[in-house]
């Protein structure tokens, strides 16, 4: 072979490398691009004209929103059994009209535990209800600790009970949650699934309520109880932070992005590898 020859091969070949290159590495990145969203966003849906709709658990207007899918874990106590938690996951929803944000709530629960008033829960000891939890820093804009906040950061709960319906509490730390009103919620328990929707004014009456008249991004955190698991207090399923996408643009860590552009690299990698090492044999 010639050295005229051996260099042509030589410039096909980088070519070659070269358009392989570009292929996958825009065929592995472009798509994560375009799709992923920032890890730990709850997308937040404007529906000005749906108050009606999103006020019941399975309205047609959710359908127009986005679910994310968000892991839950035995939450860090010392109440007895806390490791004992049985509900994996939650469906958050989220959605707002021009007065008021909503947030629906889902999750597997093979048994409905609801019934559990005071009246007829005497003589039932160890009967507990199903419940689930939304929990907000009172300050839109401050970063609480996740277990209940502290007394310098304090947090809003928005407690349901399948027994005692919507409460909106004020902590400010473990143990120290106080009624401060309610909230509204709706509930809606078909085929072994719960969905709870919450509701609340987007602009706070008072102090300690968060607003959400602003234009930035709230942070938020879930817990579920299953009655039926014996779970209450502190033996509850909870989420880490999450937030609520009503800034601007897209914000928080972008971690599904970062993956998808090293899985992206690492195969075009490989690509380059081989084609050299057959291009040497």
């Amino acid at each position: 072979m010639s050295e005229r020859s051996s260099a042509a091969d030589g410039r096909r070949s980088l070519v070659a490398v070269a358009v392989a290159l570009t292929l996958v590495t825009v065929a592995a990145v472009v798509p994560a691009l375009v799709g992923a969203r920032p890890a730990n966003e709850v997308p937040v849906t404007e529906l000005p004209d749906a108050d009606d709709s999103l006020s019941e658990p399975t309205g047609d207007a959710w359908e127009r929103t986005p679910a994310k899918e968000i892991a839950l874990a035995s939450a860090p106590s010392g109440a007895p059994n806390a490791n004992d938690t049985s509900i994996e996951s939650v469906s958050v929803r989220a959605a707002y009209t021009d007065e008021r944000l909503f947030v629906r709530l889902s999750w597997d629960d093979p048994s409905r535990d609801g019934n559990v008033s005071p009246a007829n829960a005497t003589p039932q000891v160890n009967s507990f209800a199903d419940a689930a939890a939304v929990q907000l820093p009172a300050d839109a804009g401050a970063n609480p600790g996740i277990a209940m906040g502290s007394d310098r950061t304090p947090v809003n709960v928005w407690y349901w009970s399948g027994a005692t319906g919507g409460q909106e509490l004020l902590a400010g730390g473990p143990g120290t949650t106080t009624p401060i009103g309610s909230v509204g919620s709706n509930a809606s328990y078909e085929d072994g699934r719960w969905h709870v929707v919450y509701a609340r004014n987007r602009t706070a009456d008072a102090e300690n309520r968060t607003s959400f008249d602003g234009d930035e991004d709230v942070r938020v955190a879930f817990a579920v109880w299953n009655g039926n698991n014996s779970e209450r207090a502190g033996q509850k399923a909870v989420s880490e932070w999450q937030y609520l996408a009503l800034g601007p643009g897209p914000e928080g860590p972008p971690y599904e992005t970062i993956l998808w552009a090293v899985a992206g690299l690492a195969i075009a990698a490989v690509v380059v590898a081989t084609v050299v090492g057959v291009r040497r044999t």
